[in-house]
This record gives structure tokens, C-alpha cells and sequence, in this order.
């Protein structure tokens, strides 16, 4: 399998923290995706384990909601600032828009239909678009700043 193409986003400056990858429709790229935060944020990066939980959660459903995951691909762009990391996921297009459906209490949904549900939890804000044949569900996590001589009796 031939490896992602990988490049800066070509919209403004380049900044060695804005990122994007396009990547096989198949399931093994989902980590592959995950690393893309990674090489963008950094471990230590404040955002980054949501930001890998729900890349992760848009990679999973472009391979299986679209046609990414039938011989397709699909791309992912991280973008982040000081106080602001945005994500979108494009993939192969799909029959109807994205759901952000309630999984039942039956078994066989136990393990499917949290994704859009965490993200619309997670984020600071999150939507998608349908155009061309494909969509992009993006994301934004925000930084939010505590002042250092704020205390704990204040948040009272």
C-alpha cells in the first residue's frame, strides 16, 4: 500500500502545526490518522488526547459510513493556533448526511453510534458539509486559560 500523501494545508502561512494527510480507506489507517495529531500537536499539547479521541471517532466513520471504506480514501487537517485546534475529516461521500443518532440499549448497538454523539459532547463546536460527492465533518477543541491567581473559592 502506497504511503499518505502528506503536505501543509495550502491556505495562508505555512505553519509546521497545520497538517493534512490523505489515507487509504481501510481500517489500519484510523492509528495512522491518530499519529497526524500527534506530529501536528504533540503529546503535550493541553488538547491532545481529546483531539486524537475524536480524530479518531471522524477516521472510523469515513471508513465505515462512506465510500472511503469501499476502495476509497479519505483526508484528515489539523489546524491549531494557541488557543484554538480545528480537524476535519473528508471522506468519500455517503447516502445521507451524518446522524447523530442515540444508540439503543441493545447488544448489537453497544458498540456503534457514539460518534458524533462524543464529539458534539467534546467539542467546542462541530458541523459538516456535503459537497462534490464527498463530505467533511470537522471539529474545534478551545483552550480555555484559567488566570494563575484565580482560586478555588472564587469557582464558588
Amino acid at each position: 500500500m502506497a504511503p499518505p500523501d502528506f503536505h501543509l494545508d495550502g491556505d495562508g502561512p505555512a505553519d509546521p502545526h497545520d497538517l493534512m494527510v490523505r489515507f487509504p480507506g481501510v481500517p489500519s489507517q484510523v492509528s495512522r490518522a491518530r499519529g497526524l495529531v500527534t506530529a501536528a500537536l504533540g503529546r503535550d499539547h493541553p488538547l491532545y488526547d481529546d483531539c486524537v479521541l475524536l480524530t479518531s471517532e471522524l477516521a472510523t466513520n469515513a471508513i465505515l459510513h462512506s465510500r472511503s471504506g469501499s476502495g476509497g480514501s479519505f483526508t484528515v487537517a489539523v489546524r491549531s493556533s494557541d488557543t484554538l485546534v480545528r480537524v476535519a475529516v473528508v471522506d468519500g461521500g455517503s447516502d445521507g448526511p451524518p446522524c447523530v443518532c442515540r444508540t439503543g440499549s441493545d447488544a448489537g448497538q453497544a458498540t456503534s453510534g457514539r460518534g458524533l454523539p462524543l464529539i458534539e459532547a467534546l467539542s467546542h463546536r462541530w458541523g459538516f458539509t456535503r459537497e462534490n460527492g464527498s463530505t467533511a465533518v470537522w471539529f474545534e477543541l478551545v483552550q480555555v486559560r484559567v488566570p494563575s491567581e484565580w482560586t478555588a473559592a472564587e469557582a464558588v
